[in-house]
C-alpha cells in the first residue's frame, strides 16, 4: 500500500518565523508568481495566508520572486529555480528537544543526514547547533503522519523542516524516507512525479507546469516510476528509505 509522504501542515503557527504568514497580498503575489512559474493550479495550495506546492513545500514571498529570473525552463521537473549557493558548504541541522525525544524521528534524522554526506557534495550536513554554520535548518515536530518545509531562497536551504510525531510508530526506515525527502526540498528538489502523483499515490494526477519554475535535471529519468525516487509524492510502506540512483545523479549534477 502506498503511503502519502506529503501531508500539508494545516497551522503554520507551528511553523515558528519559517512560514508567514505572509500578508493576503503578499500570497496574492506568490499565487501570480507561481502561475507564471509553470506551476500546475491543482499542485497550489493556501492555508493561514501561507503558500504551499506539492502538498509540503513551503513558498515564501521571497523564494517565489526568485523562481522568475532564470530562463532555464522544461516541461519535465525535478528542481526549483532555487538552489543553495556554492558559498554555502557547511549547513547546520539543528533538531528541537522535542524532536529529539522521538526516538524513530530522531534515528531517521540521522540516517537522513548520513545519506547526503555520503555522496561528497559541495556541502556538509551536521547536526547543530554550532557557533560556524553557513545555514541553519531547525527539525521540529508537527501533529499527523506528514511533513513541512519548503524550497531555498537567496542562496540558502529552507530553514524549516517539521515532522509529523506520528512517524514515531512507523519503522525506522519510513522516518529516513520522509526526512530525507524533506532535506531535499531544502535544497531544491522536487517531487519526481509532479506531473502525475498518481504514478506514486494510486489517484491524482494531470498535466505538469512547463515554465522556468521546475527543471529537468540532466541525465535522470523525465518520467517517474513507483518507488524511482525518494522525491516522488508517495512512497511505498517498504521503502528502504535511501536516495535510489536518480537522486544521486540529480544530486551530483546540482552540488
Amino acid at each position: 500500500m502506498l503511503k502519502r509522504a506529503a501531508v500539508l501542515l494545516l497551522n503554520c503557527g507551528v511553523l515558528l518565523s519559517g512560514c508567514g504568514p505572509e500578508s493576503s497580498t503578499g500570497s496574492a503575489e506568490v499565487l501570480s508568481n507561481l502561475t507564471e512559474a509553470g506551476f500546475r493550479a491543482e499542485d497550489i495550495t493556501v492555508v493561514d495566508d501561507a503558500v504551499y506546492v506539492g502538498g509540503d513545500a513551503h513558498v515564501p514571498l521571497e523564494a517565489s520572486r526568485e523562481m522568475l529570473q532564470r530562463g532555464e525552463g522544461s516541461q519535465e521537473q525535478y528542481r526549483t529555480t532555487n538552489l543553495v549557493g556554492s558559498s554555502v558548504t557547511l549547513i547546520c541541522v539543528n533538531p528541537t528537544s522535542a524532536f529529539q525525544s522521538y526516538a524513530q524521528l530522531n534515528k531517521g534524522l540521522t540516517l537522513a543526514i548520513d545519506n547526503y554526506n555520503a555522496l561528497g557534495l559541495s556541502f556538509t550536513f551536521v547536526r547543530g547547533p554550532l557557533a560556524k554554520c553557513d545555514a541553519n535548518i531547525v527539525v521540529t515536530t508537527m501533529s499527523g503522519t506528514g511533513h513541512s518545509t519548503g524550497f531555498p531562497s537567496g542562496g540558502l536551504p529552507y530553514g524549516l523542516i517539521s515532522i509529523g510525531t506520528g512517524l514515531n510508530n512507523f519503522s525506522l526506515d519510513v522516518n529516513e524516507h520522509v526526512i530525507t525527502h524533506a532535506l531535499g526540498h531544502t535544497l531544491g528538489l522536487y517531487h519526481s512525479d509532479y506531473f502525475n502523483p498518481s504514478i506514486s499515490c494510486g489517484s491524482g494526477g494531470g498535466g505538469g507546469p512547463t515554465g522556468v519554475g521546475v527543471i529537468h535535471i540532466p541525465g535522470t529519468p523525465t518520467g517517474a516510476t513507483p518507488g524511482g525516487s525518494i522525491m516522488n509524492t508517495c512512497f511505498p510502506s517498504s521503502t528502504n528509505g535511501e536516495l535510489t540512483s536518480s537522486d544521486i545523479t540529480a544530486l551530483n549534477y546540482m552540488y
